[in-house]
């Protein structure tokens, strides 16, 4: 009965202590056990320094030495600034990236898959340096295809500021690789199941067939692009819709050209129904032959 009073006589004070916010599983955020709000834990400001603000090493040899090892760090704060030192190597010293380069493809994939958008968006930023630096050198890497996966990935994603900056990053790549190499890749993304990162996809595949010669589009497969266009006209996104209507545009224009030098007097019109009816199924050459029919 005593110690009952007793306890009933602490102060407010002294009453139990409440318990502490659980840790989430995602980095950036922590819960809270009472309200279940979202509370950001304290972060390090990170700046997105643009490509024309880097600036070059004093003495790169010795500092490309020590890179790998700084970009395995644990600490992401570290991480990110290691990945701006990647973008200067790639921007002024990119030659000495060679015996290197697929050991840090590797870091930028394992980086852009981190939670945290800082640390995403810093991997993209170098991501679009080095496809500056290498160019279509990048497309025979066996580290290219995840890559490219993830650079899709992210544009499709929710975060805005990091699905602004891969959209910048596969323009970079479209205008900094190979059409036809780089074609090669895209081909397997456009048929992704996740229907954002197919859209996605489908507007680097338009930017890249736009690019392409008659010669590079024929060596690829005239009808493997005219199949892939098609299949994207009925896509359920607005957005591969768009690119495909875009690509047929891009095929209609050299391939009808191509069919009229070799038979005088030719119908673009009836070049094209020719060609879509021949290599097309059915509903696939009806909306080819429509999507170009208003020229």
């Amino acid at each position: 009965m005593a110690l009952r009073n007793i306890e009933n006589a602490l102060p407010i004070s002294q009453e139990r202590p409440k318990k502490l916010p659980k840790l989430s599983k995602n980095p950036e955020i922590c819960l809270n056990d009472e309200n279940n709000l979202l509370v950001p834990p304290p972060e390090s400001t990170i700046d997105y320094i643009s490509s024309e603000n880097l600036k070059p090493f004093p003495d790169p040899e010795s500092s490309v030495q020590r890179l790998l090892e700084e970009l395995a760090s644990k600490d992401w704060v570290k991480v990110c600034e290691s990945l701006n030192n990647t973008r200067r190597f790639a921007v002024y010293h990119s030659s000495l990236f060679l015996p290197i380069i697929e050991k840090l493809m590797v870091v930028l994939v394992k980086a852009m898959k981190n939670p945290r958008s800082a640390l995403c968006k810093t991997s993209i930023m170098a991501c679009s340096d080095i496809f500056k630096a290498f160019g279509e050198k990048l497309t025979h890497l066996k580290t290219m295809d995840d890559l490219l996966l993830q650079l899709l990935m992210k544009a499709s994603q929710d975060k805005k500021f990091v699905c602004e900056e891969a959209d910048k990053t596969l323009n970079t790549m479209v205008n900094s690789v190979a059409s036809l190499p780089l074609l090669r890749k895209l081909k397997t993304y456009v048929r992704h199941s996740n229907p954002r990162v197919r859209a996605k996809a489908a507007v680097s595949t338009s930017n890249c067939v736009s690019k392409m010669e008659i010669n590079e589009m024929e060596e690829f497969g005239m009808v493997m692009i005219a199949q892939i266009a098609a299949d994207l006209l009925s896509d359920k996104l607005p957005e591969a819709r768009e690119a495909a209507r875009s690509m047929v545009n891009s095929i209609y224009e050299k391939f009808t050209w191509e069919e009229e030098e070799g038979e005088e007097g030719n119908n673009k019109q009836g070049a094209w129904q020719r060609f879509c009816e021949k290599n097309l199924t059915g509903l696939n050459a009806q909306a080819m032959i429509k999507s170009v029919s208003s020229q």
